[in-house]
């Protein structure tokens, strides 16, 4: 039998490839950037693997224009990178700090010189340490100061950037931050993760009006991370476990961003835990936005546990990445239909999808990663097939561009097309680096 043959996307679509500031900058000390969450957060003891901290990370701050060089050979036509709020306003309000504008320069320019587009992420996860003091994303006054943030970044870069993102992944924010405590600022209360998701939904909504008077002929939206879920079995009790499990995770963002409102039976379940919601707050939220970024990576079957609380349920047989987490890589299919049939975005970017594996150098130089090759082939078959479904997707990007800072799990889990040797901040591309070059290529051919 013969193989199928690659999907093939519209000429304008946007191939891309994702990096955020914390995991891949380096130089937290340096040319007056401010503290932030997760410099705190991996100085205490305890919270990161092996006590490991983004300090240096890929030491991207340095080395932009070597990796700016290695993204134009990727052949991609965007690259999504992360402005740090502590590097532009190190106290999170007041004073900005022009040589992180300087910075930022010139990894902008660098990528417009090389017909790069540039796509700017406003917030992943690197809040200023003074606005945690002053409670977080808890605070409603973060709002506040978030849209301050948001319009000196996009004052500054209005006129050059053509692509953004207010939130990446509120939900991560809220639940692995202020209600898990496995991420910055580590904080361990229900009550302070809903109130941080409205604060985030709100900031979004703020930080897009914003967007819309700065920078008017931007493309603005939100990533939200939407893996797809489904029951464990035709139990009830598995079926109200999963409608709880995609309440939480999903409904409650998608929601209020595309509906104006939380979802009654989540509400029900919290509305002892919400913060003060004023008026205006929700069609704040609803703002209309150009696109919705999905983040996906994987799916999990969900039923209820002996003590009646949704859980996964490892399915056998199938494969898993070095996380963990399961492959399936036709969820992605189904959650960009499922978002678009029931919440109606303008359109769709998938703006995170990739894969950590234990990929080592071998004696040649070489990384082979097969495994990786195979998740994206099948991830981007999935995306177009979503497409044919009727999903307006205008763009996908890898995740990520080098293997960096993995958080909580320091420098142990390598997602990365470019491999990275800490020690000596050697780049090598990866295998899967050059297929995906390859195939970017092939769909720009004449005749595809």
């Amino acid at each position: 039998m013969s193989e199928p043959s690659a999907p093939v996307f519209p000429k304008d679509f946007v191939w891309g490839v994702s990096s955020t500031a914390y995991q891949l900058e380096g130089a937290v000390s340096e040319d007056g950037r401010g503290e932030s969450i997760w410099d705190r957060f991996c100085a205490t003891p305890g919270k990161v693997r092996n006590g490991e901290s983004g300090a240096v990370a890929c030491d991207f701050y340095h080395r932009c224009g070597e990796d700016v060089a290695l993204v134009s050979e990727l052949g991609v036509g965007s690259f999504r990178f992360s402005v740090s709020w502590p590097r532009i306003v190190p106290a999170g309000r007041g004073a900005v700090n022009a040589k992180g504008f300087g910075f930022y320069d010139r990894l902008v320019d660098a990528l417009l010189e090389a017909g790069i587009k540039p796509l700017i992420a406003l917030y992943h996860w690197d809040l200023p340490q003074t606005l945690e003091d002053e409670g977080g994303w808890t605070n409603r006054a973060t709002v506040d100061a978030f849209a301050e943030y948001s319009r000196v970044v996009g004052e500054h870069f209005g006129d050059r950037v053509p692509l953004w993102v207010t939130q990446v992944e509120p939900w991560v924010t809220a639940w692995l931050g202020y209600g898990l405590g496995v991420h910055a600022p580590g904080r361990c209360s229900e009550a302070d993760a809903v109130a941080a998701s409205h604060h985030l939904l709100l900031s979004h909504g703020r930080a897009v009006e914003v967007l819309r008077g700065v920078a008017p002929g931007a493309e603005v939206g939100i990533a939200l991370n939407l893996d797809h879920f489904w029951a464990a079995t035709d139990r009830k009790e598995d079926h109200e476990a999963l409608r709880w499990w995609d309440g939480t995770r999903s409904r409650w963002y998608l929601g209020p961003l595309f509906r104006g409102e939380y979802p009654a039976d989540v509400l029900d379940e919290w509305e002892h835990l919400m913060p003060a919601v004023h008026d205006g707050d929700l069609a704040c939220i609803a703002t209309p936005t150009d696109f919705l970024g999905v983040n996906y990576y994987s799916g999990s079957a969900i039923g209820a546990g002996e003590d009646g609380r949704a859980r996964g349920v490892p399915q056998p047989g199938v494969a898993r990445t070095d996380m963990g987490w399961e492959v399936h890589p036709d969820g992605l299919r189904q959650v960009l239909v499922r978002a678009s049939r029931d919440y109606g975005p303008k359109a769709v970017y998938v703006t995170e999808n990739g894969a950590a594996f234990p990929d080592v150098v071998d004696h040649e130089s070489r990384v082979l990663d097969p495994e990786r090759q195979h998740y994206l082939e099948a991830h981007i078959a999935a995306a177009a097939r979503a497409a044919q479904e009727g999903v307006t997707l205008k763009g996908y990007f890898v995740w990520g561009l080098m293997d960096n800072f993995e958080w909580s799990w320091g420098y142990w889990k390598r997602f990365g097309l470019v491999h990275v040797d800490y020690p000596t901040q050697k780049r090598v591309p990866k295998a899967s680096f050059g297929w995906y070059r390859d195939f970017i290529a092939a769909q720009r051919r004449p005749g595809r």
